[in-house]
C-alpha cells in the first residue's frame, strides 16, 4: 500500500493516486508469490509485506513506462518483481544489521528468528527472479541479474568498512550506488525497456533512477541524525551505532581538527567493541551499544553542518536526475518523475 496522501506533498501524492490501481495489482501479485508448502513463507512474507512502504520502485517503473509511451500489462509483473527483490533485501539487511525495528514494527527476524528471515528472503529472491524469467524479456533478465549482483556487492563493501574512521567519500558513494541506487535505476530503466525506446533513452532513465536512488539514500542518512523515532520508524542514530560511516559523519571528519577526528574514532572504536560483544551475546547487544556515549560525534556533526550539507548534496543529485529526462516530451509520466525527485529529498521519513 502506498503512503497516505496526508504524508506526502501534493505532486507526488497525486501521481501515486493516479497509479493506485496498478499499485494494488502489484500488491496482489506479490502476495500471490507467498504460496508455498512452508508455513514460514506465508508468516514471514505477510509480516514484511503488510508493514507497507513507499512502493516508490514500482511507481518509478510505471512513470518511466508512461513517459516513454508504454501502457501494456507487462509492467505490473515487472514492477512486482522489483518490489519483491527490494523486500528480500530488507529481510536480509535487518539480519545483517541486527535491526530490531522496520517501519515502526518489530523486524521479521526479531519475531521469527534469523534463520527463517534469511531463508524467506532467499525464497522471495527466487520468486522475483522467476517472475522476470516468465516475462521472457532477455534485456530485463540481464538488467536484474546484474542489479542483484551489484546489490550484494554493496552490502559486502559496507560490511567490510564498518566502524572505519578512514572511510572515504569514494567508497561511501560506491556502496550506496550498489546497495541503494541500483534497484531504483533498474526500475526506471525497465520502464524504458518495456517501451522499446532507444539505447540512449534507456541510459537517460537508468541515470535518472541512479541519481534519485543516491539522493534518496543521502536523505535517509541525514534523517538518521535529525529525525525522531516516530518519523523514522526506528531509533535515531541507528546507522552510527551499527558502524555505518555515512555522509554526515564523513563531511564532519573531513572538516574536523585532528583532535576531533580522534574523538570520532574513539566513539567508533567503542561501538565496534560493543557490537562484537553483541555478536557473542545477541540479547546484550542493544544495551552494550546504548552504553556507548555517541554525543561527541553528534555534536561534531552539528558543528560542521554534516546534516545540512548532506541534504544539499541530495538536492543537487535530484536536480541532476531531472536534467536527464528533460529531452522527453512533457506529460503526466514526466511530471510524476519530477515529483518523485522532489519527494526523494523533501520527505521526513
Amino acid at each position: 500500500m502506498s503512503p497516505s496522501s496526508s504524508d506526502l506533498s501534493a505532486p507526488i501524492a497525486e501521481a501515486l493516486e493516479r497509479v493506485e490501481p496498478r499499485l494494488e495489482q502489484v500488491e496482489r501479485a506479490m502476495n500471490d508469490q507467498l504460496a508455498s508448502q512452508s508455513e514460514a513463507v506465508a508468516l514471514v512474507g505477510d509480516h514484511v509485506l503488510s508493514s507497507g512502504g513507499k512502493r516508490i520502485r514500482p511507481a518509478l517503473l510505471f512513470f518511466a513506462a508512461e513517459m516513454c509511451g508504454y501502457d501494456g500489462p507487462r509492467q505490473v509483473q515487472i514492477a512486482a518483481s522489483v518490489e519483491l527483490l527490494h523486500t528480500a533485501t530488507l529481510l536480509h539487511d535487518d539480519v545483517v544489521d541486527l535491526s530490531e525495528l522496520r517501519r515502526g514494527r518489530p523486524a521479521a527476524h526479531a519475531v521469527y528468528g534469523n534463520r527463517r528471515a534469511v531463508l524467506v528472503g532467499d525464497y522471495l529472491y527466487a520468486r522475483a527472479s522467476l517472475m522476470i524469467i516468465e516475462d521472457g524479456d532477455s534485456e530485463i533478465q540481464l538488467l536484474f541479474s546484474d542489479t542483484i549482483r551489484r546489490m550484494a556487492e554493496g552490502e559486502l563493501l559496507q560490511l567490510a568498512r564498518g566502524f572505519d574512521p578512514e572511510m572515504t567519500e569514494t567508497v561511501y558513494f560506491d556502496v550506496i550506488e550498489r546497495k541503494s541506487a541500483a534497484l531504483l535505476s533498474a526500475a526506471a530503466e525497465a520502464g524504458a525497456i518495456l517501451a522499446a525506446v532507444t539505447r540512449a533513452e534507456r541510459r537517460r532513465l537508468s541515470e535518472f533512477g541512479r541519481q534519485i536512488g543516491l539522493a534518496f539514500q543521502l536523505r535517509d542518512d541525514a534523517l538518521d541524525y535529525s529525525g525522531g523515532e516516530e518519523e523514522l520508524g526506528k531509533r535515531p542514530y541507528d546507522d552510527l551505532r551499527e558502524g555505518k560511516v555515512t555522509l554526515p559523519l564523513l563531511l564532519t571528519l573531513k572538516r574536523a581538527t585532528p583532535a576531533e577526528r580522534d574523538e570520532v574514532a574513539s566513539v567508533l572504536k567503542a561501538l565496534s567493541r560493543a557490537a562484537a560483544h553483541g555478536d557473542a551475546v545477541p540479547q546484550d547487544r542493544d544495551r552494550a551499544l546504548d552504553e556507548v556515549d555517541v554525543a561527541p560525534a553528534l555534536a561534531l556533526v552539528e558543528r560542521y553542518r554534516g546534516v545540512e550539507d548532506t541534504v544539499r548534496r541530495a538536492q543537487e543529485l535530484a536536480r541532476g536526475a531531472v536534467t536527464n529526462i528533460e529531452p522527453f516530451p512533457d506529460g503526466p509520466g514526466k511530471r510524476a518523475l519530477v515529483a518523485a525527485a522532489d519527494y526523494a529529498v523533501g520527505r521526513e521519513n
